[in-house]
């Protein structure tokens, strides 16, 4: 057994934040002494270890101990999760260091692709076998023909930009075999519908309590709720950056209009600062 001192001392973990871990029951001590101090076991240590990895994402720590605490999950689960989300997070370390090195040899490149032309071209496939015909024939009838409309795709998803964008969904999806799996099998039209109804509901509960603060309990455990379905919904590792980018869309039109149209005057925004409170705190 290890004193809150000594656990301190092994993983640079200040005693006041381990002190502070206990009260929000994230980690406990697994025992105390006579005299009334925390004793840690090899066990608590690896439990820390693992809130060590997710604290390197910036997860706020009730995050954290939801994972923590959720009972389909095993401790061999947790670490294939963290190692996925350190494996998208060293890839993308990885391609800017290389930018980097690229400016110090004076080519002066910054090089952010994420998905090659041979990838970008099986995405499109995909996306064209699962389309739904009538929605694929507009298209069609749109760019003059199935080979222009790839082509148009093919050169779009090829830009700058637009792998800059890619970056951070391949992110939210924990890595980029992921992203590329979602996209080669979306979900069926029932499904979709059923996530859509789920939604307006959580969204309806969320506008009903627009005179409360937004970082009141009440207004959390609600887009905790909705946070935890639009993860299911796309199908990605971490909602966090997803969900505080669904807040900054809220606040501009034509999807602040739509919002309010169809929840009040004003829900958008609030939506947006509650969803902030939320995942910042």
């Amino acid at each position: 057994m290890r004193t809150v001192k000594e656990l301190s001392d092994i993983t640079g973990i200040s005693v006041r934040t381990l002190h502070y871990y206990d009260e929000i029951g994230l980690l406990g001590p697994t025992a105390k002494s006579g005299a009334g101090y925390r004793l840690y076991d090899d066990k608590a240590l690896e439990t820390l270890q693992q809130i060590l990895f997710f604290r390197e994402f910036d997860l706020p720590l009730k995050k954290i101990k939801a994972i923590m605490d959720d009972p389909a999950l095993d401790r061999n689960q947790i670490l294939q999760m963290q190692r996925e989300m350190l494996v998208a997070k060293k890839a993308r370390t990885e391609r800017l260091i290389a930018s980097i090195d690229d400016i110090l040899k004076g080519e002066n490149r910054m090089d952010f692709a994420i998905f090659n032309r041979t990838e970008i071209e099986e995405m499109f496939d995909a996306m064209f076998t699962q389309m739904p015909e009538y929605i694929r024939q507009i298209a069609i009838d749109e760019f003059g023909g199935a080979d222009k409309w790839r082509a148009h795709y093919i050169k779009v998803l090829s830009s700058e930009q637009m792998q800059k964008n890619y970056a951070k969904v391949v992110e939210w999806y924990g890595g980029k075999e992921a992203y590329r799996d979602a996209a080669k099998h979306p979900m069926s039209k029932e499904v979709a519908e059923s996530y859509q109804r789920r939604t307006d509901t959580i969204l309806h509960k969320l506008a009903a309590k627009r005179g409360c603060p937004a970082d009141s309990f009440e207004v959390k455990e609600i887009v905790g709720e909705f946070g935890f379905v639009m993860k299911q919904a796309a199908g990605i590792k971490k909602e966090r950056d997803f969900m505080l980018a669904h807040a900054d869309f809220y606040r501009k039109d034509p999807l602040q209009s739509k919002l309010d149209g169809k929840y009040g005057e004003g829900t958008a925004a609030f939506f947006a600062e509650a969803i902030e409170a939320f995942y910042r705190d």
